[in-house]
């Protein structure tokens, strides 16, 4: 049976969004990845790019509330960044992990240059999902 992870960011546009896709495309096999917001926008385009570049398609998620995950019960809970550590509900899980990564909401500079950033925390977050969940 596969164990349920749920990525919660600040508002579920890049950070947990990304983690969300790699997990499922690497260790899907094992793990069911969710993500999910404390205040839910919308995602992130630079992301949904940055994504395609290796393969994984996101182009059809939506930027979800934690609430929508209530009643849900999963085998770990990460936070990916300070805000959302501190304004998540407690979710009943087997493990809590907070692992923070840089904001790209934050990022500014030319189109290639925002790229450039996101491309540097995907691949962040690509190796951490690697060492924590291979």
């Amino acid at each position: 049976m596969k164990k349920k992870v749920l990525f919660v960011c600040t508002h579920n546009s890049a950070r947990s969004q990304m983690a969300e896709g790699i997990l499922n495309e690497f260790h899907g096999d094992r793990y069911e990845g969710y993500s999910a917001g404390v205040i839910p926008t919308k995602v992130n385009p630079y992301v949904v790019k940055a994504m395609a570049e290796i393969g994984i398609d996101i182009s059809g998620n939506r930027s979800k509330s934690i609430e929508e995950f209530r009643e849900e019960k999963f085998n770990y809970v990460v936070t990916v960044c300070d805000s959302a550590r501190e304004a998540c509900p407690f979710f009943p899980g087997e493990k809590i992990i907070h692992q923070a990564f840089e904001d790209p909401s934050q990022f500014r500079g030319s189109e290639e240059e925002m790229l450039k950033q996101v491309r540097k925390v995907r691949n962040e977050i690509k190796e951490w999902i690697r060492e924590t969940f291979a």
